[in-house]
């Protein structure tokens, strides 16, 4: 990274660090142990839509598959290093074989979007259709609707006694969200994310300067499928059991509303949407009076009009805005000429658009 952005990186992530230490002593852990796993599934999905431009309805397969992967081989190991990795490896590998497919076919974006809501579908389906006996990995029972409980929760590496649970859980999953935050932005700051980011712009004038636009695209589909499987996993360990409902339509409707209300173009900006949105969520599921769908829905649509940009790039325009605003009328107290207004609020959507 150079240095404007390791500093804008290393401020996020100070930020968030001092915000996961105050967090339990406002929220219960438990709680607050889920929104991170959201916002780390939104994160996924920021990735490839908000810098990649491939708007995915299938991220909850991929939360799904690194979920279930997880209990499975959990069940069958006894010990949760191996299934751990084993979450992230396998939507990944999925990811990819399914992004191969998809960008060296030339698929259109609308076919894009086609594919994936149908490969959610299928699972969901598939899963749904597991109750019998003859469904079985190992000594892990599929269950069908009712799911897969009583796995190995996550434990310390060659210990499978020592559970991390608790406070030290949502420790290791605010953790693990700075990592994967940290990662992606040096993705996004090297020779293959800003060659993806252009792609996003114009691929085919990527493409007219002998860059394989396929397999940057393919690559990080795959990424954004590996983020996701590690929240799958995260999740599967918190709740202690997975069910069909997390490849539902309505958990990809969910991650995709996350990121339009935070903001797309950045990475903090669906994971400050999908933590305010799940937090909302969990308190309008503790009364009867108000459905949880419709305020959704009016979220969505009041965003949409009046934050087209999201949230947490709207926040970002306006201080900018407030600050070039001052440093602007000294410059006219001098005698100096500005770029004026316009070019000012270009640059500013930009820098928002970087955190």
């Amino acid at each position: 990274m150079v240095g404007g952005e390791f500093r804008k990186t290393l401020a996020v992530i100070v930020v968030a660090f001092v915000a996961m230490l105050i967090g339990p002593s406002l929220i219960d852990s438990y709680t607050l142990t889920v929104l991170i796993i959201y916002g780390m599934l939104a994160l996924s999905l920021g990735l490839i839509w908000g810098y990649g431009g491939i708007l995915c309805f299938g991220q909850a397969v991929f939360f799904g598959l690194g979920a279930y992967s997880y209990a499975i081989a959990a069940t069958n190991i006894g010990e949760s290093t191996v299934p751990f990795l084993l979450g992230i490896a396998i939507p990944f590998a999925f990811a990819f074989l399914l992004g191969a497919m998809m960008f060296y076919g030339r698929l259109s974006d609308v076919y894009l979007g086609v594919i994936t809501l149908v490969v959610t579908l299928i699972f969901y389906k598939f899963v749904n259709s597991t109750a019998g006996p003859e469904y079985v990995i190992g000594n892990a029972r599929l269950g069908g609707f009712n799911g897969i409980p009583g796995f190995q929760t996550l434990n310390v590496p060659g210990d499978p006694g020592a559970y991390i649970y608790d406070i030290d859980f949502y420790y290791f999953c605010g953790v693990a969200l700075l990592v994967v935050y940290a990662l992606v932005r040096w993705l996004l700051a090297s020779p293959f994310g800003r060659v993806a980011v252009a792609i996003r712009e114009n691929e085919q004038r990527v493409e007219l300067m002998g860059y394989d636009v396929r397999f940057r695209k393919t690559v990080l589909f795959a990424v954004g499928g590996a983020i996701a499987g590690l929240s799958g996993t995260l999740f599967a360990s918190w709740a202690e059991i997975v069910t069909p409902g997390m490849f539902s339509l309505a958990q990809s409707a969910e991650i995709i509303i996350w990121c339009i209300v935070g903001g797309l173009g950045t990475l903090v900006g669906p994971v400050v949407g999908a933590m305010a949105l799940a937090y909302l969520k969990f308190l309008l599921g503790q009364q009867s009076l108000v459905d949880t769908t419709l305020v959704f829905g009016l979220i969505l649509v009041l965003s949409v009009l009046f934050l087209p940009r999201g949230v947490v790039p709207t926040l970002g325009l306006l201080g900018r805005k407030r600050r070039g605003g001052g440093s602007s009328r000294r410059r006219a107290g001098r005698g100096r000429s500005g770029r004026g207004r316009r070019a000012m609020q270009e640059d500013a959507a930009k820098e928002g658009a970087d955190v």
